[in-house]
């Protein structure tokens, strides 16, 4: 079995409902999402020959991925006031909604199906919130 890895970081805020701790308030991260993929044989003819994935390839999905959540404001959609979301967007603000609650558990799950999409062998997403705590998804 042969493996390429790859990371990238992006800043953004959040905040869980439901919770009952500090991570109920606001507040940001530096995430860091570490992404594998996985092939049982190396690619056997044209530019890519003897290789997994072209790194370029693999690093520009993963990166261009990351940018699209860099400095927003990740919401799980329906946890702020319809009023809420309006008032932040009429001032400017970047906000990324999503159909889960934004934890890394649930955030290594999206970015790893967002990744499969694209068609990448994916094999495990790590998503660090901080840098001694992660979440791991292996679909």
């Amino acid at each position: 079995m042969y493996q390429l890895k790859t990371e990238a970081s992006f800043d953004s805020a959040h905040f869980l409902t439901d919770y009952y701790g500090k991570c109920e308030n606001l507040h940001g991260h530096r995430w860091r999402m570490v992404v594998y993929i996985q092939q049982e044989s190396l690619r056997e003819d044209g530019t890519m020959k003897d290789m997994v994935l072209d790194f370029e390839v693999f690093k520009r999905a993963v990166r261009s991925l990351a940018l699209e959540y860099d400095h927003t404001f990740l919401v799980e959609e329906g946890s702020l006031a319809p009023a809420t979301v309006a008032a932040l967007e009429a001032e400017g603000f970047s906000l990324t909604m999503l159909p889960f609650r934004t934890t890394s558990e649930n955030l290594a799950h999206h970015l790893c199906d967002r990744l499969l999409a694209q068609g990448l062998p994916v094999c495990q997403v790590d998503v660090y919130e901080t840098p001694n705590n992660c979440a791991i998804y292996r679909p």
